[in-house]
């Protein structure tokens, strides 16, 4: 009997969460709490497009722009950036956008654009979208400075997107490995809205997307503590107002760590 009146609390929360469901609810609580900050970090965000815009001097422009994130990671960093080069889609930018750390050397290609931001923001989003306001493309794809690209990865993603009646993001299988480069499992879920509530499949690193001003990332400063992840966020509202598929190859190795899944972005 003394369990009964913690049953009866709960039970509404139960409710709430199999009618919205847990993410929704939880990433709802997040914007709540957090909206101060992502405000400030939204002004950050723009002093930084414009200043580094006059760094670069003009928007890059193609038909895909990858943006690569990075945070204090050279030798992981330069793989995924080779991997991006060496895309069979050649009509594309790759912008290296650094969370204030200092960037290393990197292939000289014209196709690659690396910038610095002037401060460690520690938000993996805010970079992300410094990194997408500063390009200029039809579509955009986003690839994490610890994963790497099969070589047909862009291939596989713009023949879905350019199809007739084609959707407007795609988002590829990933093959999941383990920090020692083994395959742990293949990652392949297809695109409901619905389960994404209640689920936490969705990745960007697999997700290439018709460029539309839905396409940015929250602004949440995220801890361990402060979950779902922005990728999850992005997508799932991005289809909201815009069809989102899923092509079942796997076209991603992505990197798993048994540990934590959380790596801080902060100096």
């Amino acid at each position: 009997m003394r369990g009964l009146p913690r049953r009866a609390l709960r039970a509404p929360w139960e409710l709430l969460k199999r009618r919205f469901g847990w993410l929704v609810l939880y990433e709802l609580r997040n914007k709540l709490l957090l909206a101060p900050t992502a405000r400030r970090l939204r002004r950050v965000e723009d002093a930084e497009t414009a200043r580094l815009a006059k760094v670069l001097g003009r928007r890059p422009r193609a038909r895909v722009a990858t943006v690569i994130a990075t945070h204090r990671r050279p030798d992981a960093l330069l793989r995924a950036v080779r991997s991006a080069l060496e895309q069979s889609v050649r009509d594309q930018v790759v912008i290296v956008v650094d969370d204030g750390a200092g960037l290393p050397g990197l292939p000289d290609d014209p196709r690659l654009f690396a910038v610095s931001l002037a401060r460690n923001t520690g938000v993996a989003g805010v970079v992300r979208n410094v990194g997408i306001r500063l390009t200029d493309s039809a579509y955009v794809a986003f690839l994490d400075d610890d994963n790497v690209w099969e070589p047909d990865h862009l291939r596989e993603a713009l023949t879905a997107l350019e199809a007739a009646g084609g959707p407007d993001g795609v988002y590829t299988a990933l093959r999941r490995v383990r920090p020692d480069g083994t395959d742990m499992d293949v990652l392949s879920v297809p695109y409901d809205r619905r389960r994404a509530a209640h689920e936490a499949f969705l990745d960007t690193n697999a997700f290439v997307a018709r460029r539309v001003p839905a396409l940015h990332f929250s602004r949440l400063r995220r801890t361990p503590e402060v979950l779902p992840r922005e990728d999850w966020e992005l997508i799932r509202r991005y289809g909201r107002t815009h069809r989102v598929a899923h092509v079942a190859r796997p076209t991603v190795r992505y990197l798993v760590n048994p540990g934590s899944f959380y790596t801080s972005w902060r100096d």
